[in-house]
């Protein structure tokens, strides 16, 4: 399983990077769930993350105007990031939701054929009445997406599997791997999550809070220990 984490600076970065992160993912969490960082902090970020490693930024809990998040996704692609993720917040239904991502794939693949595109739906979209999460698979493929991501978009202490059934995330799973597409989760991941994430086979978790001091996402800092030791879990060096 793929460790995406998600640093809000560059010192932040490094902590994740020397801790052993695959994806680092630039994010600002004073945004929202899936918060826009500024461009100047992708690229220095890009600057100091291994060549061999993938740089993932945020362009926001987006509202439904294709144009202008088409035009975030660009400047995100052209500031380093390998992987553009796209929060579906203001999308209220599948046509909304595929028009936005159809025109950030166009844009984003216009640029490099090789950049990665994320459609991201919320687990508890009933709680601000976002396009349903379950459609969100049929909706990275059918506007050419790379890959499809469930998070929560209220961060209260309630985790993924607080919104959505161990089953239900497991469909969510295999419909997206029947699609050829990669599956990501998110939302307040924990430890004693990981077991079940890997038996649903999610293929990339993503977490801040977990490996911030306190658990704290918004106050607190990245630490390279804590980034370390959810690495080792996710893969497999250790046991819960």
């Amino acid at each position: 399983m793929i460790v995406l984490i998600s640093p809000k600076d560059k010192e932040e970065a490094k902590e994740a990077i020397e801790g052993g992160a695959d994806i680092i993912d630039v994010k600002n969490p004073l945004e929202g769930s899936l918060g826009a960082n500024f461009p100047w902090v992708i690229r220095e970020i890009r600057d100091i993350t291994p060549k061999d490693r993938l740089v993932s930024a945020t362009v926001g809990d987006v509202p439904y105007k294709p144009g202008t998040v088409a035009l975030a996704a660009v400047g995100a692609a052209v500031s380093g990031a390998d992987y553009i993720k796209v929060g579906l917040y203001g999308t209220r239904s599948y046509r909304e939701s595929v028009d936005v991502m159809e025109k950030v794939v166009r844009a984003v693949k216009d640029i490099d054929e090789d950049k990665i595109v994320v459609a991201a739906g919320y687990a508890d979209a009933y709680r601000v009445g976002s396009v349903d999460p379950l459609i969100i698979p049929k909706v990275a493929r059918d506007s050419g997406c790379d890959v499809a991501m469930l998070d929560t978009a209220i961060k209260d202490g309630k985790r993924l599997f607080d919104h959505l059934s161990k089953d239900l995330l497991s469909e969510f799973v295999e419909e997206v791997h029947t699609y050829g597409l990669e599956c990501a989760l998110a939302g307040s991941i924990r430890k004693e999550d990981i077991p079940a994430l890997k038996e649903i086979g999610c293929d990339i978790v993503g977490v801040r809070g977990a490996v911030c001091t306190k658990g704290d996402r918004n106050n607190g800092r990245i630490k390279k220990e804590l980034v370390e030791e959810f690495v080792k879990l996710c893969k497999g060096n250790e046991q819960l």
